[in-house]
């Protein structure tokens, strides 16, 4: 199945928003597949940067994973400040601890207080962002996670995750 919606402006990435080669991962900051991906995809920028656009939906697991819609709530707040990044880094770089004492940390690394967090959350904005990506990810076909499109077409990991980066590759050879 094709990637619906597209990549957009509405998207977080980072790399180059306007490169010929998109991958978009539909990830789960508490799935421990997810977090084993993060340092493939970590690399993925580092050795491709403006050759490609990366861009992270949120598709939380909440059936098997508690944590992970709050998490995503963070990581939306993070990026309704311009920190989306920073945030998303530090979730899965502490995916163990995931859970209000970490979430707190992030809020006031922001420098933010857990009142300005609370106000953002209540608005439904953050929630509704959440929930689209998720709807997006339905519609794309995703049922677990992570999941991978490259320029517009899952991808699937029959390789492993180093199969991502060599298929990527492969693309900005040709390109």
């Amino acid at each position: 199945m094709p990637l619906k919606p597209p990549l957009s402006a509405n998207d977080h990435i980072v790399g180059n928003a306007k490169a010929a080669i998109q991958v978009v991962e539909y990830g789960d900051y508490q799935c421990s597949y997810c977090g084993d991906a993060y340092p493939v995809t970590q690399e993925l920028v580092r050795r491709y940067g403006d050759k490609i656009a990366f861009a992270f939906r949120h598709f939380p697991l909440v059936g098997a994973h508690p944590e992970a819609f709050n998490a995503a709530i963070v990581a939306e707040f993070a990026g309704s400040l311009g920190q989306f990044w920073p945030a998303h880094d530090a979730l899965y770089e502490n995916q163990d601890a995931l859970g209000p004492e970490l979430y707190g940390q992030i809020v006031a690394w922001l420098g933010q207080s857990a009142e300005q967090f609370q106000a953002a959350v209540y608005a439904g904005e953050l929630e509704a962002r959440v929930r689209q990506d998720m709807e997006s990810g339905l519609r794309s076909g995703v049922n677990g996670t992570p999941c991978f499109f490259i320029n517009g077409q899952r991808f699937d990991l029959l390789g492993g995750f180093e199969s991502l980066l060599d298929a990527v590759g492969q693309l900005v050879e040709r390109t």
